[in-house]
C-alpha cells in the first residue's frame, strides 16, 4: 500500500522487530497490568480494554499532529480498535476476521480425551467474544482467510466478510527435486525421494494433533524400516489447555510412542527452525501430515502443498476447504490412528506414484492462494474499494 503512494502508520504494542519500506510504525505501551483478584471469566476482557485504552491514546497523540487515517486495518480479538472510533470517526475500520469462539462445534468440545464437556468452561469460552463483538459493531467490513473461518462469525456480521487468503509465496515455497537436508549432530543426510515423513506445527499439541501423530508413528516405523521422521515445532505454549504440571505435549506423547515400541533413533524432533530449513523439510518430504482441531487453518499446510507434498491430513474443517481427497491430498479421520497408519504406510511405499497428487497440491495453492497473483491483488483491491467508498460517503 506504501508503494502504491499511501500514508501508511502500523500500530504495535512493544518495540518493531522489523521495519517495513514506507511504513511508519508507532509503538504503544501498556499503561498498567490486570486487576489482582479479578474474576476470571473477566480477565480476557479487561486485557483487551487495557489494549484499548493504550492504543488509543497513541491514537490521540497521532491526531494532535495531524494524522487522519481513512482507513484502519485491525485484528478485532485484541481490544485494540475499540476506542480508534471515537479518535477518527470517519474512518472507513476493516477487521480481520481470524477465528470466532464456539463452545461447540469448533476447537473448543472437539477432543474427547482432554475432559467432557464443563458449563464453566463453555461459559468462558462464550464470553471471550465480548471484546470481538464490540470490535465488530464499529467494524465497516471484514476478511477472512477461509470460508470455514468466515461462517464462524454472526450472521448479523458473516454478510460483511470477504473471503481472501493471506497467501503463500509459491516462488519460495515450490518444489525441489534434487532438495537435501542435513541434519545437524546427526550424521544423517536425507534427499528428496527418501521416505521422510514430516510433521510441522508452531507448538506441539494436542490441537494440531501431535497426539494422534505420535501414537500412529511406532507402527508407522514397522512397517517402513526405512522411514526417517521429521518433527518440527516448538514444546511451548499453544493454542490449548497447558499439559499436566511438569512435563509438555511434547514429552507426554513422546514416552507414550516409546513405551508402543517406537524407534527413537529414527524420529528428529528439531524443533524451530529457520524458514530456508523449513522449506528444505518439505522438500524432501515423501508424506506430509497435517491434522487439525477445527481451527485457524495454519499456513504450513498450504506451504507443503505449494511445496508438492503428499499431504495426509484430517478430515476436518477448514482442512477439507484445501484438500480434496485423493484429487490433492488424502484425508482421514482426525481420530482414526489406524487409518493414518495405513495412509502413510501406503504414501512411503509408492513414494514415486503419487505425482498427480502432489501436482495437484501445488496447483491448487497456485489458482487459489497465491501471494503475488492471487491474495494480495485481491486485498488491495478490497482496501482501495472500502478508500473509495469512505471518500465518496465523506463528499456526499
Amino acid at each position: 500500500m506504501a508503494a502504491r503512494g499511501h500514508e501508511v502508520k502500523a500500530l504495535r504494542q512493544g518495540a518493531p522487530r522489523e521495519q517495513f519500506p514506507g511504513v511508519t510504525i508507532v509503538q504503544y505501551k501498556l499503561a498498567r497490568a490486570n486487576t489482582p483478584g479479578i474474576h476470571p471469566w473477566a480477565l480476557p476482557f479487561e486485557s483487551k480494554v487495557v489494549h484499548a485504552e493504550a492504543a488509543g491514546r497513541a491514537a490521540l497523540a497521532l491526531k494532535a499532529k495531524g494524522f487522519a487515517p481513512d482507513l484502519i486495518y485491525v485484528h478485532p480479538s485484541w481490544g485494540e480498535s475499540l476506542g480508534l472510533r471515537e479518535v477518527w470517526p470517519t474512518a472507513r475500520i476493516v477487521s480481520f476476521c481470524e477465528f470466532h469462539y464456539h463452545p461447540h462445534g469448533a476447537d473448543t468440545n472437539f477432543d474427547p480425551e482432554f475432559g467432557p464437556p464443563d458449563w464453566a468452561a463453555d461459559v468462558r469460552v462464550r464470553i471471550k467474544n465480548a471484546a470481538h463483538h464490540l470490535a465488530l459493531e464499529i467494524s465497516d467490513h471484514g476478511i477472512s482467510p477461509t470460508e470455514w473461518q468466515r461462517a464462524q462469525y454472526p450472521e448479523w456480521f458473516r454478510r460483511q466478510i470477504s473471503v481472501v487468503h493471506d497467501g503463500i509465496n509459491t516462488a519460495v515455497a515450490k518444489p525441489n527435486p534434487v532438495a537435501q537436508l542435513g541434519l545437524r549432530g546427526r550424521d544423517v543426510e536425507l534427499h528428496a525421494g527418501d521416505e521422510v515423513v514430516t510433521y510441522v506445527s508452531r507448538t506441539l499439541e494436542p490441537y494440531r494433533g501431535y497426539h494422534i501423530f505420535m501414537r500412529a508413528l511406532p507402527e508407522i516405523l514397522r512397517r517402513r524400516p526405512r522411514a526417517r521422521v521429521l518433527i518440527v515445532g516448538s514444546h511451548e505454549g499453544g493454542y490449548g489447555a497447558a499439559p499436566p504440571a511438569g512435563t509438555s505435549w511434547r514429552q507426554r506423547f513422546l514416552d507414550e510412542a516409546v513405551a508402543a515400541g517406537l524407534e527413537l533413533s529414527r524420529v528428529h524432533f528439531l524443533g524451530r527452525i529457520p524458514y530456508p530449513a523449513f522449506l528444505s523439510v518439505l522438500q524432501v518430504s515423501a508424506v506430509h501430515v497435517y491434522l487439525s482441531y477445527p481451527f485457524v487453518l495454519s499456513w504450513s499446510l498450504l506451504e507443503a502443498m505449494s511445496a508438492g507434498c503428499l499431504v495426509v491430513g484430517s478430515n476436518t474443517p477448514p482442512v477439507a476447504e484445501l484438500i480434496q481427497h485423493q484429487h490433492n491430498g488424502w484425508l482421514v479421520d482426525f481420530f482414526d490412528v489406524a487409518a493414518l497408519v495405513d495412509a502413510v504406510s501406503n504414501g512411503l511405499a509408492s513414494v514415486d506414484k503419487h505425482q498427480t497428487l502432489r501436482q495437484a497440491a501445488r496447483e491448487t495453492i497456485l489458482a487459489r492462494y497465491d501471494l503475488e497473483s492471487i491474495c494480495l491483488p485481491r486485498q488491495i483491491e478490497l482496501l482501495e474499494q472500502f478508500l473509495a467508498e469512505g471518500a465518496s460517503s465523506l463528499a456526499g
